[in-house]
């Protein structure tokens, strides 16, 4: 039998389709994946002194911050709602987007040793980055959960709408512009490495123009319109803005706005599939 007739199992070649989402080889490689969550969970904090214990403190400091600054300095207002409960539900909101997005953006360089003397589906790597976030984007809804049943106990009118349906899609929307722009800028810091530290810049700038500090409707109010403009069309702002209107029951929600998002992250990650695609058949060479 010549050895072009043969059959093999399994066939590894870098010719493959720009947007490759290969379920059936991604799920036989489920165990590879299930040790880097691991690995993403353990060892962020394996050497630290407060471990796991800041998965709690960050988000919570951040929004005692927000609100001595935006809420008591600059007086803006919440529509009512406790202002550390209106921050606390935004930063959780963004949060789980930004480390998407800069945990999917070291892919190429947080592994190059791994990728040079392995084979597996190179998306695992992004995946597991999405996956072992949304662990710790859970326990930071237990935070979430806990001051808003504090304010609750203590007289505040507060409740959720029906809205709160909608929850597994905002996350999902969270984690596709995550790891949509996360691949995007993976891809270009193979040969530009300055953009990792430009990353940090961006992202940080980012947060304070996608409504996190502060309701959309004050944006309108203060801003410029160009600004106000920009604010209000940024897919994250409307993530942020559903995020609180859903469990908060307060700022702005349209179906518009929901409906282009999701068109949005969807784009964005394909994009990223095309671009990551492209890049990891010859990113050894360059990094």
């Amino acid at each position: 039998m010549k050895a072009n007739d043969e059959n093999w199992l399994y066939e590894i070649s870098s010719k493959h389709a720009l947007i490759d989402l290969n379920f059936a080889e991604l799920w036989r490689y489920r165990d590879l994946l299930f040790l880097f969550v691991k690995r993403d969970i353990v060892t962020v904090y394996k050497q630290t002194i407060l471990g796991p214990l800041w998965f709690f403190i960050q988000p919570l400091f951040t929004s005692i911050v927000f609100t001595l600054v935006f809420n008591g300095l600059g007086n803006i207002s919440t529509g009512g709602i406790p202002p550390l409960l209106f921050n606390l539900a935004g930063i959780t909101a963004w949060n789980y987007f930004r480390v998407c997005l800069t945990g999917t953006s070291n892919t190429f360089r947080g592994n190059q040793n791994i990728f040079g003397k392995v084979y597996f589906p190179r998306l695992i790597m992004p995946l597991s980055v999405t996956i072992s976030n949304l662990l710790k984007f859970g326990i930071q809804l237990l935070i979430l959960i806990c001051v808003y049943i504090y304010y609750t106990a203590t007289g505040h009118s507060i409740t959720p709408n029906l809205y709160l349906l909608l929850f597994p899609i905002y996350v999902i929307m969270m984690a596709l512009l995550g790891m949509g722009a996360g691949m995007i800028i993976s891809a270009f810091t193979t040969k530009y490495r300055d953009l990792q530290v430009l990353l940090g810049f961006v992202v940080n700038l980012l947060m304070y123009m996608s409504a996190v500090p502060y309701p959309l409707a004050e944006a309108k109010n203060k801003f410029p319109s160009f600004v106000s403009d920009f604010v209000e069309f940024n897919p994250l702002t409307q993530i942020i803005e559903g995020f609180r209107f859903m469990i908060l029951n307060t700022g702005s929600f349209s179906w518009f706005g929901v409906t282009y998002t999701f068109l949005f992250s969807v784009i964005l990650f394909l994009v990223g599939m095309i671009v990551f695609n492209k890049t990891e058949k010859s990113f050894i060479d360059t990094i």
